[in-house]
């Protein structure tokens, strides 16, 4: 069974020969890995681990150049500054951008934010790579998706908190929600354009659309799910149309505690849920399998807060094993970690991880 075939019988909830395996993992993981394998590119590592999807990069930036601050932050297409953080050092190094200033924190009205000058374009980016990516994809006979970068995944709290900041898009819900309604709909407007012109572009090649917005803490929600109706359903039910009208299954990330607005999500038509957190509280996978799993595919649920960074070889394992208990019956599962493999998690324990998913992935 090749890994189209495997992909469709998950995702019609039926069981293939093996849970189809995906592969998330920061950059220096990947180079660790290639090392330790001995390997060249990331063409030849997923294919000796067995990974079933291929990720476009998707679009390239080619609009303003960004504006550089004297604190050496840089500017992201929100007009975001970001500075640069390096975390550990030597192989266990992580580079990332991380939110310095919120460019809309001190406004007060819509008007306000309406006249921000640096709301992005769709026009500043080139779609004309997208066709040529997706034929790479597809030579290797996998499962295509486009995801985008962390800078740029389509999604409305996420880049609202980056604009707004945290604290306050969160306090607009409550006291000028005509702002968080605002902001929302300018962002879900980008990136509905954003995302139409490169599933365009894709010719139909596109698999799998990939969204990404946190709507959860380690301990619920970010707010009330009918504040989520309220704020953030329209566009997500928009993101998932969307995806439809070019013929992909869609897919949505959400880290946290999620499970009372599952049945929002569902009846929006989402077909795949990443990544089933296990280290949240109220998302237990019996739970989740026996009530949703007949209508949506998990995606994920292996532990990089614990059981890989700080877990044994066997650990790793038995985890594995419990998600082929808990998960995987009558398929609509698809092994993952819940997030990026991290740089604090031992080669060793990345090895175990990926010899489990075959040793006891299969039906």
């Amino acid at each position: 069974m090749d890994s189209r075939e495997r992909v469709a019988l998950a995702l019609d909830h039926q069981q293939p020969d093996r849970v189809p395996i995906d592969y998330w993992a920061t950059s220096s993981v990947t180079a660790r890995l290639l090392d330790h394998f001995g390997l060249s590119t990331q063409e030849e590592l997923l294919q000796h681990l067995g990974v079933d999807f291929r990720y476009i990069d998707g679009p390239k930036y080619v609009g303003p150049e960004p504006e550089v601050h004297e604190d050496g932050s840089v500017e992201d297409h929100w007009g975001v500054p970001r500075v640069r953080v390096e975390i550990g050092s030597g192989a266990q190094a992580s580079v990332y951008r991380e939110v310095l200033h919120f460019p809309l924190q001190q406004a007060q009205s819509v008007a306000e934010i309406r006249d921000y000058a640096k709301w992005p374009s769709p026009d500043w980016f080139d779609y004309a790579c997208v066709a040529r990516q997706v034929a790479e994809a597809q030579r290797t006979g996998k499962v295509v998706v486009f995801m985008g970068d962390r800078m740029n995944r389509c999604a409305q709290l996420k880049p609202a908190m980056y604009l707004r900041g945290v604290d306050q898009i969160l306090l607009d819900l409550a006291l000028q929600p005509e702002v968080a309604e605002y902001i929302f709909r300018r962002i879900a407007e980008f990136y509905l354009e954003y995302v139409r012109r490169t599933l365009e572009t894709g010719g139909g090649g596109i698999d799998v659309l990939m969204m990404g917005d946190d709507f959860g803490t380690q301990r619920g929600l970010f707010m009330s799910p009918a504040m989520w109706r309220r704020f953030l359903r329209p566009g997500f039910q928009a993101f998932i149309d969307l995806g439809r009208e070019y013929g992909c299954k869609v897919a949505h990330h959400s880290c946290g505690s999620i499970k009372p607005i599952i049945p929002d999500l569902i009846e929006c038509g989402l077909d795949i849920l990443n990544p089933i957190q296990p280290d949240v509280d109220d998302m237990d996978r019996r739970e989740l399998k026996q009530r949703f799993g007949d209508r949506l595919t998990f995606h994920g649920s292996i532990s990089i807060q614990r059981t890989l960074p700080f877990g044994t070889s066997d650990d790793v394992r038995h985890e594995v094993q419990e998600r082929m208990e808990t998960l995987a019956p009558g398929g609509g599962f698809i092994f993952c970690t819940a997030h990026n493999i991290q740089a604090d998690t031992p080669t060793e324990n990345m090895a175990a991880l990926f010899e489990a998913y075959r040793t006891w992935g299969r039906y």
